[in-house]
């Protein structure tokens, strides 16, 4: 199935407008769930994205650039049909874990993707960096991206900072796997009457698991704990309104998100942040108090509304590529850009 990317219009321009092929460039989101890509011209898709059905695999090495490519290339042909390109002028690829595991990625693609598709300007962009440039374009400020996990991602635009994307064992405070297991922990509290836990949370977890008892079994052995964990943040919120234990973790969570967003925002300047991600679709109980805590630490800043997804970010780094270059700060990890002029 395919779909549209926020803020890219219902499908771009007709496929039957002509258009100097050479214009064209190709956008990749690689997520936890699969590659998503799309071809745009001038900054608007031209295709509704297309999915894979599978995610790219990491190895030992990082992650695994023949699986990409594997992936990639077909969907690159027929995305190039679809539009009536025949030529791409640049690619830009936005991954979880790039800043971390991209090293065979960053040795592997220019090369390959030059011989396949004849394109020599690329860029490699770690996941919140095309979340941010999806979110807030080319402009100052921070990104919050939270789902299972949160990282913050900010610049002044002359260098990337992060704060958290840890993990759930050593960070990814106030994400859905960390606002999960406080829920449940209050769960566990409530059934073994020690002080702190919530009766209405038990009753939740006990619904969508089964008996209290038996929680520590299922839930250990799994190799997707931290997905299982953030299954249970929804129910946090639906009782937050109700239960002052539930409302509690959402405060925690609230400050955690704001103090990473307050650690990557530039310290003085005109400064805006955008929350992307699912966990925000939990709407007030977790909204309110992150614009309550954001207000406090950063008194200089706007909260706004994210212009677009990871996607449409990656369609405006590639975009950029097409047209000269991109004001967004290069690094060997966070934006990596390699051009014809260094090959």
């Amino acid at each position: 199935m395919t779909e549209t990317a926020p803020g890219d219009g219902p499908a771009g321009p007709s496929a039957d407008t002509p258009f100097e092929a050479p214009g064209a460039v190709l956008a990749v989101d690689s997520g936890g769930s699969g590659l998503r890509a799309v071809v745009a011209v001038a900054g608007v898709a031209r295709t509704a994205p297309v999915t894979s059905a599978e995610p790219v695999r990491t190895g030992p090495s990082g992650i695994d650039p023949g699986h990409l490519l594997d992936q990639l290339l077909p969907m690159a042909d027929g995305l190039l049909r679809a539009a009536g390109a025949t030529g791409l002028r640049a690619v830009a690829i936005g991954a979880t874990g790039m800043a971390t595991l991209g090293d065979a990625l960053r040795a592997e693609l220019p090369a390959a993707l030059a011989k396949e598709l004849g394109v020599r300007r690329l860029a490699l962009a770690a996941d919140a960096v095309t979340a941010y440039a999806g979110a807030l374009g080319h402009r100052p400020g921070a990104v919050v991206a939270a789902g299972t996990g949160m990282i913050a991602v900010g610049t002044d635009l002359t260098a990337w900072h992060r704060a958290d994307g840890w993990g759930h064992l050593l960070g990814d405070c106030g994400g859905g796997s960390w606002i999960g297991r406080a829920g449940l922990e209050a769960a566990m509290r409530a059934f073994d009457g020690r002080r702190g836990g919530s009766p209405a949370l038990l009753a939740r977890a006990e619904e969508m698991f089964g008996p209290a008892g038996d929680l520590p079994g299922k839930l250990y052995p799994r190799t997707d704990r931290p997905a299982v964990l953030a299954s249970f943040a929804p129910q946090v919120a639906a009782c937050a309104p109700l239960d002052e234990v539930a409302a509690g973790i959402l405060r925690a969570a609230a400050t955690h998100i704001a103090e990473a967003a307050a650690a990557v925002s530039p310290a003085s300047g005109p400064c805006e942040v955008a929350l992307t991600g699912g966990l925000f679709k939990m709407g007030e109980p977790l909204l309110a108090p992150v614009r309550a805590e954001l207000a406090r630490l950063l008194p200089h800043a706007r909260e706004i509304p994210a212009e677009g997804d990871p996607l449409h970010g990656a369609v405006r780094i590639a975009s950029d590529l097409a047209a000269g270059g991109t004001t967004l700060p290069h690094d060997g990890r966070m934006l990596y850009i390699r051009t014809e002029k260094d090959s």
